[in-house]
C-alpha cells in the first residue's frame, strides 16, 4: 500500500520503511520553534528538569513576536526569559526585536525550513512550511523540549487543483473556499495534501497562506507538493540540502476533492467561524466596519502588501474607519519603504507598524471595543479574537480587505 507525502517523511524521520495512517511513531526533528507566549512555558519545564542544555542549538528557532514591542510588564519578562534562555544556551536562530519578523513569515523567508522536514512549534500555525514540502504541525509548548516527538500518523485528502487564479483572487481565497466547503473540522486530525496542474498558478506567498489555515479546518497539517517554483524559493535562502517526498500512486486517502482554481472568487468569511463564507457576490447587505487589518503570518508578506498599495494609491481611508498594516517581517517593511508602499499607507491614512502578530490574537496593537467590526487578513475570527466578546472579524484577502 503507497504512502502520501506526509506519511512518506514521518517514515523516513522514524527510521521506518512504510508507516500507516492511526500508527504510533516516534519521529526525529529538523526544527523546534517557540515564541515569547510559548517559549517561556517549556523553559520553566526544562529548568525542572535540570536539563543542562538542548538537543541541538542550531534546530531550534525563538522568534518573539507575539505581544512585541513588549505591551506590558508581563510580556517584558516574557521576553526576558526567552533572551537570556537563548544567550544561555547559544541558540543560533533568535530573533531580537528589530531583527526579527512573524514567525511564520520569517522562517521561510531566513531559510530555514525545506522540504522534507519535520518539524514542530508551539504555536497552531506552524502548519505553515507544508507550503514548502515539509511535515510541520502545532504542539504543546512542553512539547518543545527534546529532539523527538511522538505522532500519529494522520490519513489524508487529496486536493487536485486546475486552473488559474483570477486577478485579485489569491490563496487567501483558496483556502476560506475549502474551508467554506468542508467545515472548520472537515480534516479533523488529516493531512490536507495539495497537488495537481494547478500549483503553478499559485506562488510561494499564496501556498504559504493556504498552508497556514489548515488547521482552521482541523487538518493535522498542510502540504504543497514541491515542483519547480518551490525549489528556486529554497534554493535562494536555504544554505543546507533537502528531500523531496511525492505520494505514490497508490497512496491511499480519506477522500479527494478537485478544485477548478478559476471558478474561485473573492470570498469573506463571516464572524464567528472561517467556515461562515460568503463571496463577494453573496455579500447583498451593506456592512459598517471600524478597523481593518492587513498583515499577519497568512497576509503579510510583500505580494500583500503590493497588492493592498495598489488598491490604496490615491485614495484615502474613509471617515470613521482605522486601517492597520503590519508587514510580517523586518525584510518586507524595508520593501515598503524602497517601493515606495510605505508612503503610500501613510497618504492613505493608514497605521504602518513595525512586525508583530499584535491584533490577530487580540494582544495589543488594534484591540476591538465592544459593538466593533473590523474585516481582516488574518486566520481567525472566533468570539473575541481580536478584543471585546461583543466584537466581530471578517476574514478577507488583502484584495478583499
Amino acid at each position: 500500500m503507497g504512502m502520501t507525502m506526509t506519511q512518506k517523511i514521518l517514515a523516513a524521520h522514524a527510521g521506518l520503511s512504510e508507516v500507516k495512517a492511526g500508527q504510533l511513531i516516534e519521529a526525529d526533528l529538523d526544527l523546534v520553534l517557540g515564541n515569547d507566549i510559548t517559549s517561556p512555558v517549556a523553559i520553566h519545564e526544562m529548568d525542572k528538569m535540570t536539563v543542562k542544555t538542548v538537543f541541538d542549538k542550531d534546530k531550534i528557532a525563538l522568534v518573539p513576536d507575539h505581544f512585541v514591542p513588549n505591551k506590558d510588564i508581563k510580556s517584558a519578562e516574557h521576553c526576558k526569559c526567552v533572551r537570556e534562555f537563548a544567550a544561555k544556551h547559544d541558540i543560533t536562530n533568535y530573533f531580537e526585536v528589530g531583527q526579527m519578523g512573524i514567525e511564520h513569515a520569517l522562517l521561510p523567508e531566513q531559510g530555514l525550513t525545506v522540504a522534507g522536514d519535520v518539524i514542530i512549534g508551539a504555536d497552531s500555525h506552524t502548519c505553515t512550511y507544508g507550503a514548502l514540502g515539509a511535515f510541520s504541525t502545532g504542539v504543546g509548548s512542553t512539547d518543545m523540549a527534546a529532539g523527538k516527538a511522538w505522532f500519529k500518523v494522520p490519513s489524508a485528502i487529496k486536493f487536485n487543483l486546475t486552473g488559474k487564479l483570477n486577478k485579485y483572487v489569491s490563496g487567501k481565497d483558496v483556502i476560506l473556499h475549502i474551508i467554506g466547503m468542508i467545515g472548520v473540522d472537515g480534516a479533523l486530525y488529516q493531512s490536507m495534501e495539495f497537488t495537481g496542474e494547478g500549483l503553478k498558478s499559485l506562488s510561494i506567498d499564496d501556498r504559504l497562506c493556504i498552508a497556514n489555515m489548515a488547521i482552521e479546518a482541523g487538518a493535522k497539517n498542510g502540504i504543497f507538493e514541491v515542483d519547480e517554483i518551490t525549489m528556486a524559493y529554497m534554493k535562494e535562502r536555504a544554505d543546507r540540502d533537502f528531500d523531496i517526498f511525492k505520494a505514490d500512486e497508490d497512496a491511499v486517502y480519506s477522500r479527494v476533492i478537485d478544485i477548478d482554481l478559476s471558478t474561485v472568487k473573492q470570498t469573506v468569511s463571516f464572524p464567528h467561524l472561517p467556515e461562515n463564507t460568503k463571496t463577494v457576490d453573496e455579500i447583498t447587505e451593506d456592512i459598517k466596519i471600524d478597523q481593518a487589518v492587513i498583515g499577519s503570518c497568512t497576509n503579510g508578506r510583500i505580494s500583500d502588501m503590493r497588492i493592498a498599495a495598489e488598491i490604496l494609491k490615491g485614495k484615502h481611508i474613509a471617515k470613521g474607519v482605522r486601517c492597520i498594516v503590519i508587514p510580517s517581517t523586518q525584510k518586507v517593511y524595508l520593501q515598503c519603504i524602497k517601493e515606495g508602499l510605505a508612503e503610500i499607507f501613510v497618504n492613505a491614512g493608514c497605521v504602518l507598524s513595525t512586525p508583530t502578530c499584535g491584533p490577530c490574537l487580540g494582544g495589543h496593537m488594534g484591540i476591538l471595543a465592544a459593538g466593533e467590526r473590523a474585516i481582516s487578513t488574518t486566520n481567525r475570527n472566533f468570539v473575541g479574537r481580536m478584543g471585546h466578546v461583543d466584537s466581530e472579524v471578517y476574514l478577507a484577502s488583502p484584495a478583499g480587505s
